[in-house]
């Protein structure tokens, strides 16, 4: 009895690696995107995590949100000095995601800064 509990609860573990490993190293998509970083924050009740959103749009009608992982330290650094500024992010998103990584599927791997087709002084 004890030997099939066992072999349970070691087959449940091993499903629940398989799957974080799954999603952690296995992306959906990558690509870029452009926009005015409108907002930049740390949140979250148990557990913080970095969030951010670009407006894609003049209107700001389309809005891309994304978040960073923790030891991303540089990349963190990059959007608190761009904020308000027009940037090109690349992203990974990921199939799914765990509430101590982020709230969204795509996370940032780099940020450059951008010039605004909308504002040419910006």
């Amino acid at each position: 009895m004890k030997k099939t509990l066992y072999i349970i609860l070691g087959s449940i573990f091993l499903l629940f690696i398989a799957y974080f490993a799954f999603v952690y190293y296995v992306p959906y998509s990558e690509g870029t995107r452009s926009g005015e970083l409108i907002k930049f924050s740390k949140k979250g009740v148990i557990s913080k995590t970095w969030e951010g959103e670009i407006s894609q749009g003049i209107s700001g009608a389309q809005i891309f949100q994304f978040s960073i992982l923790d030891n991303k330290e540089d990349l963190i650094r990059q959007l608190q000095e761009n904020e308000g500024n027009y940037v090109k992010l690349t992203y990974i998103e990921r199939y799914s995601t765990f509430f101590f990584w982020g709230d969204t599927k795509y996370f940032i791997t780099e940020v450059r800064e951008a010039q605004s087709p909308h504002f040419r002084d910006r």
